[in-house]
């Protein structure tokens, strides 16, 4: 393998060679939080703070995909008459985008030219060290690297705004969101239906009786739309790394592994080292509605039903990849005067029962959810988005109640630097979505055992009838990474 010249802040190492040949790939602790004290940026001033009457200085890190959606947005940026973005207007924009980090720079190209003031890195650790002026830092990198770097953000006393999942393990979501607590900075997932008008009319229609009690809720996603399951082996050939790519900090904390491009630059969803499959995908957005309306937080049990068998009817080995599609059954219990409530989950195609209230002309829809109430049921897009009573002539009979939750004037994105700037807390903080991002990884849990019925001590974090499984609650990291 030939060095990597064109990165200069990190050398690769080499690994051991893996499998996969190109048609199979087509067809520990708690401890952590109490070992470091936090001093808030906010409470620090001095040079290089920026006071919250003037424009927050704003990092980004992991910027070739999503993460420049997220800056767009945070800086009113405007496209051409071909629909591409235009570099920043700075009297446009009221945030200072000052620094940008990505391990692989020729993904990340685009995005540099759009801010061409940002200083440019490879490690978010020498980002820290160097670069003084940041308050706030995004975060939209691959799963398994969001907690490392937004647990050294939030130590530094920066605010942060971190991708869904929020994190790969259960563990990291409970420890980052105690970090952040301590520290009293702002934080955002970025589960932007969580800003939207549909989650609140949901939650506000389920508080005022409108369907009833609820004991049944139901979403799906036709995720994953790359490659999963079936034979999907570990490559067995080793190309050469990119140029501009340090594989070295794109693999982080996970166990090393050569570079192959059946991990990078996008199907690392679906492996289990690096993301958190199609419940991790979608699951902070599609399951928030019934999170946020029905007042959840531990469920007490998770079960789940996946793809065991390839096309020749012979099991499939799920060491390294997530299914191909999954059912999870999750059980909360009571909460006030709220019944237990069972919220199954589909991916894969796989579809919930057609409630017979639905018109014959009418489809759920590749992605949704149902609330099933004892006097009704509401029918909405998977982050909440055009929420209907079922059938239609409930919903032309249904008198509205007042709008009583405090809407979100513009991006979810928008909302958090507020916050940084000393507002109102953001609508998903880390203490609302911390939990929320909690279930949705304690539901790949069940995935990794199939057909066995997991308990859960939410408080704990522990699995009390299956201790094999409390490996998985906790992440092991490579040397020289941590929380």
């Amino acid at each position: 393998m030939k060095e990597n010249m064109a990165i200069s802040e990190e050398k690769n190492v080499s690994g051991r060679k893996g499998r996969i040949s190109r048609r199979k790939f087509l067809s520990h602790t708690a401890t952590a939080t109490a070992a470091f004290t936090i001093v808030p940026r906010h409470v620090l001033g001095g040079a290089g703070h920026t006071p919250p009457s003037e424009k927050l200085n704003i990092a980004g890190v992991g910027v070739g995909g999503m993460g420049k959606k997220n800056l767009a947005n945070m800086t009113n940026l405007e496209e051409d008459t071909e629909g591409k973005l235009l570099p920043v207007d700075e009297n446009k924009s009221d945030v200072n985008i000052v620094a940008l980090c990505d391990v692989d720079h020729n993904k990340a190209a685009e995005t540099f030219s759009l801010f061409p003031k940002a200083e440019q890195y490879y490690d978010f650790r020498k980002m820290l060290d160097k670069q003084k002026d940041i308050d706030a830092v995004l975060v939209a990198t691959p799963d398994h690297t969001h907690a490392v770097i937004a647990m050294a953000a939030i130590k530094a006393g920066k605010h942060v705004y971190v991708q869904k999942p929020l994190t790969h393990s259960v563990h990291e979501a409970r420890t980052l969101t105690e970090a952040a607590r301590k520290a009293g900075v702002a934080t955002q997932m970025g589960n932007q239906g969580h800003s939207g008008e549909g989650i609140r009319l949901i939650r506000e229609w389920i508080q005022a009786g409108a369907i009833g009690k609820v004991r049944q809720v139901h979403t799906w996603t036709k995720r994953p739309v790359w490659p999963q399951g079936l034979d999907m082996n570990r490559p067995d050939d080793t190309p050469d790394i990119p140029d501009k790519l340090n594989w070295d900090l794109w693999i982080g904390p996970a166990k090393y592994r050569p570079y192959h491009p059946a991990y990078h630059p996008w199907i690392w969803r679906a492996w289990w080292d690096f993301g958190a499959g199609a419940l991790g995908d979608m699951g902070c957005h599609y399951i928030d509605p019934a999170f946020w309306a029905l007042d959840l937080k531990y469920p007490v049990a998770v079960e789940a039903s996946t793809s065991t068998y390839k096309e020749n009817w012979e099991p499939v080995n799920y060491g390294e990849v997530y299914p191909r599609a999954s059912i999870v059954r999750y059980t909360f219990p009571e909460r006030g005067s709220m019944p237990e409530l069972k919220l199954t989950w589909y991916d894969g195609g796989l579809m919930p029962p057609t409630p017979e209230t639905l018109e014959a002309e009418r489809e759920l829809g590749e992605e949704g959810n149902l609330f099933i109430g004892d006097k009704g049921i509401i029918m909405s897009s998977g982050s909440g988005g055009s929420p209907r009573l079922i059938p239609e002539t409930a919903m032309k009979a249904f008198e509205r109640p007042p709008k009583t939750i405090e809407r979100i004037p513009d991006s979810h994105e928008k909302d958090w630097i507020r916050a940084c700037k000393g507002g109102k807390s953001a609508c998903s903080n880390f203490e609302y979505s911390g939990p929320l991002a909690e279930t949705v990884l304690m539901g790949n849990l069940a995935i990794k055992y199939p057909g066995r019925r997991l308990l859960w001590n939410g408080e704990k974090m522990e699995i009390t009838n299956f201790p094999e499984a409390n490996e998985y609650v906790r992440r092991q990291y490579r040397q020289g990474w941590a929380l």
